[in-house]
């Protein structure tokens, strides 16, 4: 599996752990529901800034979210 699609694979895990939509999902990071859902098809990836906040927000390393990690935790 290549990362693009590992990044989109774990971006639905975490989101759905939250219980949350992808319109959610959306309206957190201020996107259009189609720019989202392209991030879990592996259509585009975020900019840096909304990786962060990904991160953040679901409390994972960004190497862990962006597949270069299978540790979730941040150091």
């Amino acid at each position: 599996m290549e990362k693009e699609e590992k990044f989109a694979t774990r971006l639905q895990e975490l989101r759905l752990e939250k219980k949350m939509t992808q319109v959610q999902m959306a309206e957190f990071l201020d996107l259009s529901i189609r720019a989202y859902e392209n991030y879990e098809h592996s259509v585009s990836l975020p900019p840096f800034k909304k990786l962060i906040k990904l991160a953040d927000f679901f409390d994972v390393s960004l190497d862990y979210l962006v597949a270069r990690s299978d540790f979730r935790a941040r150091k």
